[in-house]
């Protein structure tokens, strides 16, 4: 019930928050905080998308050179329609597709407390390592943790050298990744945004 009445609260400053910002003028909707809350600045990192974004939704045979936009020369592509079908095809269904790569595996066992350790471990990893993609799979009766989508060994082996002090356990695996991010020196994005936090909180500190 508690966790019902959270949710409708941030929806509705959700909701309040949207309306703001299509009224930049009208900033009475940020200051309709619910009684007994607040509202704080907390930074989150966001992943990095495995394409440039500033070419997401255009094709390349529509930002190719042409006079009519200013450019010194005409270039354009004779093909049939099926190739370009084809190739709709295949865009939209990369994202989903995995390649053969490494990961470093941070956690490996089957104890009776490989469940909740696992769960520890990935977060654990994921506010040291923010950048680096982490995952949590279970192969009966195993609890993995692995890390990073790398293309080759040697990107690989840089991070499980960062990582030996930490994770003194962790080995490089080959085994399927998802896309790595387009630029592998900037994986994440770091924004801050509003959330809504009980007031009780500050008084427990």
């Amino acid at each position: 019930m508690k966790n019902r009445i959270i949710i409708t609260v941030l929806l509705s400053l959700i909701a309040s928050l949207a309306q703001a910002r299509s009224n930049p003028g009208d900033t009475l909707a940020l200051r309709t905080v619910p009684e007994g809350y607040e509202l704080v600045d907390s930074i989150i990192y966001r992943p990095v998308s495995a394409v440039d974004t500033a070419l997401v939704g255009k094709k390349i045979w529509n930002i190719l050179p042409s006079r009519s936009a200013g450019d010194s020369v005409n270039v354009s592509i004779s093909q049939p329609s099926s190739v370009k079908a084809a190739l709709d095809s295949q865009l939209v269904a990369n994202p989903a597709r995995s390649i053969s790569g490494y990961r470093i595996r941070v956690y490996f066992d089957n104890s009776q407390t490989s469940r909740t350790d696992s769960e520890a471990i990935l977060k654990k990893f994921e506010k040291t390592w923010p950048g680096v993609p982490v995952y949590r799979t279970y192969a009966n009766p195993y609890f993995k943790v692995t890390a990073g989508d790398f293309r080759t060994k040697s990107e690989a082996m840089a991070l499980l050298v960062k990582l030996r002090n930490e994770f003194p356990r962790a080995l490089l695996v080959k085994e399927k990744i998802n896309y790595p991010a387009a630029d592998s020196k900037c994986t994440y994005i770091t924004d801050t945004v509003k959330i809504l936090r009980p007031l009780v909180q500050l008084q427990n500190l």
